[in-house]
Parts: C-alpha cells; structure tokens; sequence
C-alpha cells in the first residue's frame, strides 16, 4: 500500500478518535435511500443545535471503535452509515428520530453515549427527552413550584387580615385553593 495513503487513513482514524472522545454521543445512522436534498435539510436541522454528521468508511470507523474499546459497535458499521457527534448526549438521538419518522429510510443503528455503547432502545428513550435548556427549565419549575405556592398563600393570609375578616379556617381554605390551581397549573 502507498505510504501516503495509509498516512492518510492514520489521520482519518484517529479525526474519528478525537470526535467520539470529545463527543457526549455518537450515533451510527444508515441513510441509504435518502436524496441529497434531504440529506442536506437533516444536516441542517443537527446543524441548528450544534450536532456534526460526518460520513467515514466502516473499517476506518472500526479500526477507531476497537482503539477506544468500543468494538461492540463494529457490527452496527456495515453499509452505508453516517457518524453523528453531540457534546450534547440527547440532541442526535432527539433529532435523528424525528427526522426518521418522517423519513423511513433513515435508520438509526447504535450509538456511544457516555462511554458506553448504547442500542436502539437506549438510543428511543434518548430521544424522548428534552434538550439541555428544557431539562434546566423542567428543574426550574420544580423548583420554584413550593416557593410559588408559599408565596401565595402569604398573600391569600395578608389580604384576610388587612379586609378584616381573618380567620384561619378561611386561610386555610384559601391556601388549599391556591396550592390546587398551582398544581393544575404545574399539570397543563
């Protein structure tokens, strides 16, 4: 083999080396049957939230997975198949799956999240969950849920007082009321 050439497979293998250790998730993804334009629009989308696909030859792939102790993939690596890299563990597995219900060509095959190599259910309960902003909103909420409550039922108790018809049994009536329609809130 031409020196050159296998000078530049090293360096192929070990660009698949540094994506998959900087990366949070990897997902092998085949897209035989998809047109350009709609293999361009899928770039596009992963593009939107910082996700890279990048086609790499299989045995290039796998010569990386084995590297790094991932060779459970190398099965997953046969035809044609995409490499997809997120700092992000959810955002290729969220888009990707989106975009193959519309596109059944599209098919999501496996995937490293985390150091750990990951199937095709792993990969759908992935999907499932929301993005880094909506995990810190859904925490937020959580948060701010009692504080929320406390705060009225304070209020509910002040108003009571200052009209002059404070007695617990009303407050406590009140604070009931506001707790059930903020956790009706919460639910929608």
């Amino acid at each position: 083999m031409n020196q050159t050439v296998l000078t530049e497979k090293q360096g192929v293998v070990s660009e698949i080396l540094n994506k998959i250790k900087e990366s949070d998730s990897t997902v092998v993804v085949e897209y035989r049957g998809l047109s350009v334009a709609e293999v361009t629009e899928l770039r596009r989308n992963l593009r939107a939230e910082n996700v890279e696909m990048k086609v790499y030859k299989n045995t290039l792939a796998q010569r990386a997975a084995d590297e790094l102790g991932f060779s459970e993939i190398n099965e997953t690596l046969v035809g044609p198949n995409a490499l997809v890299f997120s700092k992000d563990a959810t955002a290729p597995a969220r888009i990707l799956s989106a975009y193959a219900k519309k596109h059944k060509a599209l098919v999501l095959k496996s995937g490293i999240v985390e150091n750990k190599v990951v199937g095709l259910d792993t990969l759908s309960e992935l999907a499932s969950l929301p993005n880094k902003d909506g995990m810190l909103s859904m925490l937020l909420g959580c948060i701010q849920s009692p504080i929320r409550s406390f705060a009225c039922i304070v209020k509910a108790v002040a108003e009571a007082k200052e009209s002059g018809e404070f007695k617990v049994v009303e407050a406590a009536e009140a604070a009931e009321v506001v707790a059930e329609a903020t956790v009706e809130k919460e639910g929608e």
